[in-house]
């Protein structure tokens, strides 16, 4: 576990307010670049391959690759997210979507596994669960999603279809929390370095543990890496043999969260379709805000989620490398 050492020295420390100034992490997809997704798309299609069945030489991409790799750095190595803003959506069927997605993908990272149910192209929409039910995640209702990490190096969202009204999408940095918290909280802060338990909501090996161990923050080889689910955390306390929360570590969480909400730290975003959102999990928290639907079935909200390793980051703290979840059984369960 990486020790508490104070303020991080990062290219991903940036405050919403200051960034929304501006729009340069937004970048326009240009009819050549739409071009030559579409060429891809038809030498795939070709072959006799859609969506996951792709890999990237059955993607062939020119001046597209030398994009997605620049892009790929800066997820990495510098702000920690963009938008792309442009594809087409309206004149694809959703498999061909998905497989262009699944085709850039491809040039940003390996695919990791999503649920137990081993998806590698999720489909982020309301399924009618309630989040009451303990084995239910927050992408599959329309409820509220406060700042969180998912379990991946990358993540990436490409919308298909926006909601009735609501649903917006909201990035913080969590180098830019962490540091202010060194700023002001060091107390506070140091606890988030130690581990929380975890709620696994029926996603454990069986014979396992249902829930598991990780600190927020964690450095490792230079790096700030970060895990933060707050409900995950409350709902682990569901298990009686678990340590009950302390005023002090309730507190820390508290601050932690009301740095993501506030205005200054904050950065909003309606995905329209078309935009693909990536980010870096390490570096930054996302949100969502409860949305209303259409009632139409081929109208709803429906977005695709890729979940990617990046060889740009060579070296994770071991807490990082399982995740908390059995990835080799999820995997499994992808073949």
């Amino acid at each position: 576990m990486g020790a508490f050492q104070g303020v991080v020295e990062s290219a991903a420390d940036w405050r919403g307010a200051e960034v929304a100034r501006s729009d340069d992490w937004i970048r326009h997809l240009t009819d050549a670049e739409i071009g030559e997704l579409e060429a891809a798309l038809s030498h795939a299609k070709a072959k006799g391959l859609s969506g996951t069945q792709v890999t990237r030489a059955d993607f062939p991409l020119g001046s597209m690759a030398v994009t997605l790799d620049a892009l790929g750095d800066e997820l990495a190595n510098g702000r920690g997210f963009f938008l792309l803003r442009g594809l087409p959506v309206e004149r694809y069927s959703k498999e061909d979507a998905g497989t262009i997605y699944w085709g850039m993908g491809t040039y940003l990272g390996r695919p990791w596994p999503q649920n137990a149910r081993g998806d590698l192209l999720g489909d982020v929409r309301d399924t009618g669960k309630s989040m009451l039910n303990p084995h239910v995640r927050g992408y599959e209702t329309t409820v509220h999603l406060p700042f969180h990490t998912d379990g991946s190096d990358l993540v990436g969202l490409l919308c298909l279809r926006d909601a009735k009204s609501g649903g917006l999408s909201s990035l913080v940095s969590s180098v830019a929390c962490h540091n202010e918290l060194a700023r002001t909280r060091p107390d506070l802060l140091e606890r988030l370095y130690e581990p929380f338990f975890y709620d696994w909501r029926g996603e454990h090996p069986a014979g396992g543990n249902p829930y598991y161990s990780m600190p927020v923050f964690t450095r490792h080889d230079g790096r700030l890496f970060n895990r933060y689910i707050r409900g995950y955390i409350n709902s682990a306390q569901r298990f009686p043999e678990l340590p009950r929360l302390t005023p002090f570590e309730i507190e820390a969480l508290d601050t932690l969260d009301a740095l993501t909400v506030s205005p200054e730290f904050r950065l909003d975003m309606v995905l329209q379709p078309g935009d693909m959102q990536f980010i870096n999990n390490y570096v930054l928290f996302h949100s969502r805000t409860e949305y209303e639907d259409f009632e139409e079935e081929d109208r709803r909200r429906h977005l695709k989620r890729l979940w990617l390793a990046t060889d740009k980051i060579s070296s994770r703290p071991q807490s990082f490398e399982d995740r908390g979840y059995d990835r080799a059984g999820w995997l499994k369960q992808a073949s």
